[in-house]
């Protein structure tokens, strides 16, 4: 790799990293640990082609995406529980609401499986279409539906205190509110 295209791929990862970190951690159940592993792997692969890639981004995902698919596969898998990682000193604790709900949807994602937290991470943190998420993961569309499904619903039987969040049911051109007519 020249000069020039080490300057380019420097400025990518310091502009990047960070939302490609989120991805990484929702990915990966919210182990920061693994997601790093996951983002630097993917950076290295990127690097090595870095002068043939035209949406640097997009590969980037890509390859985060198909490893987390490749972990999936792996016969022997973790049986392994994530818990809170103590607070950072010199930090002043976090005392809103939202960031107690962050703690629920990520213990509740850590203890979906690995196929379940993709697919909700792709359609819902993603935006991704469902046609999309299914060429990513290599599956039909019915299946994207059926494990959206299926993960939501049981998304919200490990958290239930989240049932009012979310996307709200949409208004259909023929519903309507009842109108006082006057004579």
């Amino acid at each position: 790799m020249d000069a020039e295209a080490q300057e380019r791929f420097r400025e990518f990862v310091a502009g990047r990293s960070t939302a490609l970190l989120r991805t990484a951690v929702l990915l990966s159940g919210g182990d920061r640990h693994a997601a790093e592993d996951l983002l630097q792997n993917a950076l290295v692969k990127a690097a090595g082609r870095w002068q043939r890639i035209d949406e640097p981004e997009a590969y980037v995902r890509q390859v985060l995406y198909r490893q987390q698919i490749s972990r999936w596969r792996l016969k022997w898998r973790r049986r392994e529980v994530t818990v809170a990682e103590p607070p950072e000193a010199g930090h002043a604790p976090d005392v809103s609401g939202a960031a107690e709900l962050r703690l629920v949807l990520r213990t509740a994602l850590s203890r979906l499986t690995a196929r379940q937290r993709t697919v909700l991470v792709l359609r819902y943190f993603e935006d991704l279409p469902e046609a999309e998420v299914a060429r990513i993961l290599g599956c039909s569309v019915g299946t994207v539906r059926s494990t959206t499904h299926r993960s939501l619903a049981r998304l919200r039987q490990l958290a239930p205190e989240l049932a009012g969040f979310g996307p709200r049911p949409r208004q259909r051109s023929h519903d309507f509110s009842p109108v006082e007519v006057r004579p």
